[in-house]
């Protein structure tokens, strides 16, 4: 299903490298199955994206992320954000 562009099985795939559930555990691949799974409109594989980058000081991306995952309702994206903006690293 992840070759035909499904988001939620491009998420799995990802889960799957990020665990080494089934597969080798491969950080490019699953980042490339978490990007494809965000480009889809999986809101869940967006968040880990913005924490990907958050985790890299890439905060500039991690907000972007983390702002479009929140507007689709993710309320974990709200937290990182509210989180972000009370350490400072988020202004208005």
């Amino acid at each position: 299903a992840a070759e035909l562009g499904d988001a939620e099985a491009h998420f799995q795939v990802a889960t799957f490298y990020h665990e080494g559930e089934c597969v080798e555990k491969d950080g490019k691949k699953e980042l490339y199955h978490l990007e494809q799974a965000a480009i889809g409109g999986d809101v869940t594989a967006r968040y880990n994206l913005g924490g990907k980058e958050f985790n890299h000081d890439r905060m500039d991306r991690a907000m972007k992320h983390w702002i479009i995952a929140a507007k689709l309702g993710h309320d974990d994206s709200l937290d990182a954000l509210k989180d972000s903006y009370e350490d400072g690293l988020l202004s208005k």
